[in-house]
C-alpha cells in the first residue's frame, strides 16, 4: 500500500517543512509514502467561495483514480483515537489498498462532490487549526499509527 498525502494550497511553510519532512521519512519505513500539493483556485472578486470549492473539487477529482481510496479530513467528519486510526490503517493494508490518499481541503473545505467520493471523513479536533499545522498533526497521526500496529515505543496510553 502506498500511503498519498495531498494538501490543497501552497507548498509548507517554513515553520512545518522540517517537521512535515521528518515524519513523512518515518512513515516511509513502514509505506511508500508521497505527497502532493494541489494548488489553490485562483481567488478573485467575481468568484464567490463555493465556486473556488467547485473548481478545486473538479481538480482533484480528475487526479483520483477508481481504486483509490479517499480519506478526506472533514471538520465534520468522524473522530479517531490513535488506536483505531491503526486499525484502520492495518485494515487497509490486509485488504490490498493500493493506494490511500489523504486529503487536506482548502482555505474554504471540500467540495461535497469529493466528500461523498470519501470512503472516510475524518476530523482531527473539533478545535481549527491553521492550514500548515494541519499537515504536521496528519503526518505525525500516521506516523503514530504506523508504530501502535508494530507495537513499537512511540505511542504512550
Amino acid at each position: 500500500m502506498k500511503i498519498h498525502l495531498w494538501s490543497v494550497g501552497k507548498p509548507h511553510d517554513l515553520y512545518v517543512k522540517e517537521g512535515v519532512a521528518d515524519f513523512t521519512r518515518r512513515i516511509s519505513k513502514y509505506f511508500p509514502v508521497e505527497w502532493t500539493i494541489i494548488p489553490a483556485a485562483k481567488s478573485s472578486s467575481t468568484f464567490a467561495n463555493a465556486d473556488l470549492i467547485r473548481k478545486e473539487g473538479k481538480v482533484i477529482l480528475g487526479a483520483l483514480r477508481k481504486e483509490d481510496c479517499l480519506i478526506a479530513l472533514d471538520q465534520s467528519g468522524k473522530q479517531f483515537s490513535s488506536p483505531l486510526l491503526a486499525t484502520m490503517l492495518q485494515g487497509k493494508a490486509n485488504a490490498s489498498t493500493k493506494n490511500l490518499i489523504f486529503l487536506i481541503g482548502g482555505a474554504f473545505g471540500l467540495d461535497n462532490i469529493v466528500l461523498q467520493r470519501a470512503e472516510i471523513r475524518w476530523s482531527l479536533s473539533s478545535l481549527t487549526f491553521p492550514h500548515q499545522l494541519v499537515r504536521l498533526i496528519l503526518v505525525e497521526q500516521i506516523y503514530r499509527a504506523c508504530t501502535i500496529g508494530r507495537n513499537e515505543k512511540y505511542h504512550h496510553d
